[in-house]
């Protein structure tokens, strides 16, 4: 079974740290005829290590006392390593006890490594009603059991924020991933956040994520980072006199790079308020962006260097969640003036200089990108403080479309990692798995961003502009079956949200009870509703045909599944597979009957403001409502709230104002897979540290070079 914690696998090698992982599977059978029970198991279990084979035999002794078995089961384990024997031995204590009517199953598990112990305890206790005279009880458990193995010689440091036990931080050598997105040009002015995915290892904001924070706090596997979360990056601190002000303090001592026209000089507040009052229009600047976030939402007075390190930023009127919106903004990087003086904008990648932990070094369009170590970074990593960052000396993005050939590049160790830095990781579980068989060593990690499987619906037109369909496309799809078994128990299914923030989405237990029954599993409803709509079944059982306009980044299984529940009452829907762009284009077109949605985004800020934007891309995902008054009124009560509990409130009701309109059918919030070699040190699964903060990530890993010269990489 997947967790979201990372999995790993047995990598014995010579000279090198040993880490194991074992995942034991015991399936029982007890069959009960009067007052004899029989419990009989077998198991072989074969772990291939280059060079040699390692065979483990499980075998079960059952004694019968009156009415108890008990079951005791030992597993001695000998891994053979050149120079050195490694003994894992585990005790499994079972009673079984049929008193009438109860069964019950213990199971306790210890590791011993010699020179240390590992002790690795799981209770399960199963009680079986026993009808009649035969009880057969199936259990399956698979529990992770890790055990490292320090090799002499070899440096090893327990991560700070998880507890675990890695090989310890080295410089050099090359880390690579794949990426599949065209990011446009390296301004956001032009590109919009696109342009992030460009430059976010180069040039940095004001805050970004606390990378040495307690996992059990935060674990940065969620794109929404709260607060408390940040810490500073350019802005070495901040303050918030009254409602109206945010008094900046930035970092001294951080250079440009040395490159022309910044040749190295000291970053300055004069940059950063430059940089923020292009990108909203402010000041000397007229000309609005092509795109806006957040902040351009912000009722704004001035952004003014006050002296050469403090930036002062005024509001018209308090608003709630302006600090977060400020620090975590993703389209205002920090860029070199001197550049877009002297180019008129920021847009061609040779021109591309920043302060952060690597510069852009090399651009080949379709094919590569190459980022190199900034000798001169100012920072350190927050877990090992005394490391300056990078690790890495050569960051490579190389550009893999399809991800068979992201797949292929990771089984033969020609990419490090498939992360969000480069927008490729592994949207199916199934591949995940074939993974796992084929390369056993790689580590897989899962997150949720947002429902990718929710389908948009254009209202403007029939027959989704009566919302009695839309009520029926949802009543068909039995979701909980589809986690069950498509997803084996991993995404999140249970209910819609605009936004997943705790308090700021009304939990389904609140709904009306008519609404709950919108989006509950009911085939026959669905009809009904279909029937009393007008679209009742032809000669064919067919009553009405649609397109759907597929997005080929996301998955397509989930698709094909649903389509068929369509079908089933019978409503015939068209899969049509498209390209991001034009995908994109259709979408802001109205030029499609159904499409790919991506309904649950996290921060409830930016995914509100979409609706009243001028984002009509965005937009668009909401079915195309215009002008709607109960979404008008949550809007509006939004951004003028004045208090935390104020904007809470106006979020829930906009969230079930979404959820009532039902202009997207919901599916579920599926797992999104990060993978990485074993070699690649310091990764937990993080998503970002920041809005597009995803670079920085990579600045803080490192490649155990030792391990990966064993495994003949």
């Amino acid at each position: 079974m997947l967790t979201s914690n990372s999995m790993r696998w047995l990598v014995v090698f010579a000279g090198a740290a040993m880490l194991l992982s074992v995942a034991v599977a015991c399936t029982e059978t007890v069959e009960v005829p009067g007052e004899t029970v029989v419990v009989e198991k077998v198991v072989t279990e074969t772990v291939e290590v280059p060079g040699e084979t390692v065979v483990k035999e499980v075998v079960k002794e059952v004694q019968v006392p009156g009415e108890t078995v008990v079951v005791k089961e030992v597993v001695t384990e000998t891994v053979e390593v050149p120079g050195e024997t490694v003994v894992v031995e585990k005790e499994v204590v079972k009673t079984v006890e049929v008193p009438g009517e109860t069964v019950t199953v213990e199971v306790v598990k210890e590791v011993q490594v010699p020179g240390e112990t590992v002790v690795v305890e799981k209770e399960v206790v199963k009680t079986v009603e026993v009808p009649g005279e035969t009880v057969v009880v199936t259990k399956e458990v698979a529990v992770p059991v890790e055990v490292v193995r320090e090799v002499p010689g070899k440096k090893y440091v327990t991560d700070p924020t998880t507890g675990k036990v890695e090989s310890a931080p080295e410089y050099g050598g090359t880390l690579t991933f794949p990426y599949r997105l065209k990011y446009g040009t390296a301004d956001p002015f032009v590109t919009g956040g696109y342009a992030g995915f460009l430059i976010n290892g180069v040039n940095e904001s004001l805050g970004i994520g606390d990378w040495g924070l307690d996992r059990k706090e935060f674990d940065f596997r969620n794109p929404y980072v709260p607060v408390f979360a940040f810490t500073g990056s350019l802005a070495e601190s901040w303050e918030t006199p009254d409602p109206l002000t945010y008094i900046f303090h930035i970092r001294q001592g951080v250079n440009w790079h040395n490159k022309a026209p910044m040749n190295g000089r000291e970053l300055t507040a004069h940059d950063v308020a430059y940089n923020w009052n292009r990108m909203l229009a402010l000041g000397d600047f007229t000309e609005r962006p092509e795109q806006t976030g957040s902040a351009y939402n912000l009722p704004w007075e001035s952004i003014e260097a006050t002296d050469k390190y403090t930036v002062v930023m005024k509001l018209t009127e308090p608003s709630v969640g302006a600090l977060r919106t400020i620090i975590n903004e993703s389209l205002h990087w920090i860029l070199p003036p001197e550049v877009i003086e002297q180019y008129g904008d920021y847009t061609d990648w040779k021109n591309v200089v920043g302060t952060g932990p690597f510069e852009l070094t090399d651009y080949v369009e379709d094919v590569s990108i190459t980022f190199n170590k900034n000798p001169a970074y100012w920072g350190y990593d927050e877990k090992y403080p005394e490391n300056r960052l990078p690790y890495i000396d050569e960051i490579r993005a190389l550009f893999m479309s399809e991800e068979s050939t992201r797949v292929a590049a990771l089984r033969s160790g020609k990419v490090d990692i498939t992360a969000k830095a480069g927008v490729a990781e592994i949207k199916s579980l199934d591949v995940i798995k074939r993974l796992q068989k084929t390369n056993p060593e790689l580590e897989a990690n899962f997150y949720h961003q947002r429902s990718f499987q929710s389908i948009g619906l254009n209202i403007r037109n029939a027959p989704f502009d009566d919302i009695r369909v839309r009520h029926a496309l949802q009543m068909a799809l039995d979701l909980e079956t589809i986690n069950d078994t498509y997803y084996t128990g991993l995404a999140k299914w249970e209910s819609p949200a605009w936004s997943f923030v705790k308090g700021y989405y009304t939990p389904v237990e609140e709904w009306p009870e008519e609404l709950k029954g919108y989006y509950r599993y009911d085939p026959e409803g669905a009809e009904a509703l279909l029937d009393a709509a007008g679209y009742e079944r032809g000669a064919d059982g067919v009553r009405f045909k649609v397109d759907y306009s597929h997005r080929d980044i996301t998955d397509l299984g989930y698709a094909e599944i649903a389509v068929g529940y369509w079908a089933d009452i019978g409503v015939n829907v068209t899969i049509n597979i498209y390209d991001t762009a034009t995908w994109v284009a259709n979408t802001t077109e109205h030029n499609y009957e159904m499409t790919t949605a991506g309904m649950a985004f996290t921060d409830p800020i930016w995914s509100t403001g979409v609706y009243r934007s001028d984002n009509v891309f965005h937009r668009e995902l909401l079915g195309g409502i215009e002008n709607h008054p109960e979404l008008d009124a949550a809007y509006d009560a939004f951004f003028a709230a004045t208090t935390v509990e104020e904007q809470m409130k106006a979020s829930r009701e906009f969230d079930l104002a979404v959820i009532k309109q039902h202009n997207q059918i919901w599916g579920p919030l599926q797992p999104r897979f990060q993978v990485s070699q074993a070699w690649v040190e310091g990764f937990n699964g993080e998503y970002a540290m920041g809005g597009f903060q995803y670079m920085p990530i990579l600045a803080r890993l490192w490649i155990d070079s030792e391990l990966k010269k064993a495994m003949g990489r």
